[in-house]
């Protein structure tokens, strides 16, 4: 009996310093933080759900910016942000377009399915046009953002050295090949500092395609988290935590083994990086992010990878005081 005691006692002892965040040395890098959508007019999630149009739900406006423009990512650069999320879709004469909603009437002048315009009829449109914070009474943005819906390649000739995660807005596998022959279309966009999120189709397919994007998804998070819970306590990454992003809310990230320094070392290591995001008990409809200043005080001090933050306007000078 006393043998099993002491060879049990072995056992957790070497989990623990296999797993130990402490006997780690997180990578020599500082905490990068990425803003969802730029600086933003906030609004309501109450109710939310895939289709809410959130225009009309938009809370009273503290700042001038809308989501998705090359204003709105400026501003978020000189707030502190290292990287911006955009939302993209392909147009019709092959282009891609930064915009985030699958059908143009919530926020602006024009009708029917984004991806169903040319790139010339989509900028044409004054995507602050649905905007309203009192039910319809007043439209505060209506008429002063005609024509501020950017193209891809505006995007990242404007910002040619920050983060920029590009999320498709689709599930289909096409749009994997679209945005590889974009990309090879456009040197000059570096896609080493790109990264994607998407359905399962092109994440797959851009796996194959374009695995410097480190393209992940829903279920590819989800394999990656559950390989990594049952294997991770040995030491061994699996080959869905190689060469990706993962995304991990803070209320989980406790139950990552190795957390968290070894958890970035190990991440690191095999060529991946990790987004740590908000609470996902309490997000209503997308992902969570750290929004608060008792959000961000949950963030370990030796956290040195990603930060995603919907709030720039106070998660960035609080992570970034300088």
């Amino acid at each position: 009996m006393k043998k099993r005691y002491i060879a049990g006692a072995g056992i957790a002892a070497g989990l623990y310093l296999i797993n130990a965040s402490w006997a780690a040395t997180p990578p020599e890098t500082k905490p990068q933080l990425l803003s969802h959508r730029g600086l933003y007019q906030h609004y309501s999630r109450e109710g939310l759900t895939r289709d809410t149009c959130t225009a009309d739900r938009m809370l009273p406006p503290t700042h001038g910016f809308l989501e998705n423009t090359l204003p709105s990512m400026q501003a978020a650069f000189d707030l502190g942000a290292d990287g911006v999320e955009i939302d993209v879709h392909p147009t019709t004469d092959g282009d891609f377009v930064v915009f985030h909603d699958w059908t143009l009437e919530c926020r602006t002048d024009g009708k029917g399915i984004t991806r169903k315009h040319s790139l010339a009829e989509l900028k044409a449109l004054d995507i602050g046009y649905g905007y309203t914070a009192d039910g319809g009474k007043t439209y505060p943005f209506r008429g002063k953002f005609k024509g501020q819906m950017p193209s891809l390649s505006e995007v990242l000739t404007a910002f040619p050295d920050k983060h920029i995660l590009i999320n498709i807005k689709s599930n289909d596998s096409r749009e994997a090949d679209q945005l590889d022959a974009w990309l090879k279309a456009h040197p000059e966009a570096r896609p080493e500092r790109l990264s994607v999120f998407a359905g399962e189709r092109p994440t797959e397919r851009l796996v194959t395609l374009r695995p410097e994007l480190r393209p992940t998804g829903k279920a590819k998070l989800k394999a990656c988290a559950v390989r990594y819970m049952a294997l991770g306590w040995s030491g061994y990454m699996p080959d869905a935590c190689r060469n990706t992003t993962l995304y991990l809310p803070t209320n989980y990230a406790w139950l990552a083994w190795g957390y968290p320094n070894r958890l970035q070392k190990r991440f690191a290591d095999a060529g991946s990086y990790i987004w740590l995001i908000g609470d996902a008990n309490k997000r209503k409809g997308g992902m969570p992010s750290l929004n608060t200043p008792d959000e961000l005080a949950k963030v370990p001090k030796s956290w040195r990878m990603g930060i995603v933050t919907d709030t720039i306007e106070v998660i960035g000078p609080l992570a970034k005081p300088d």
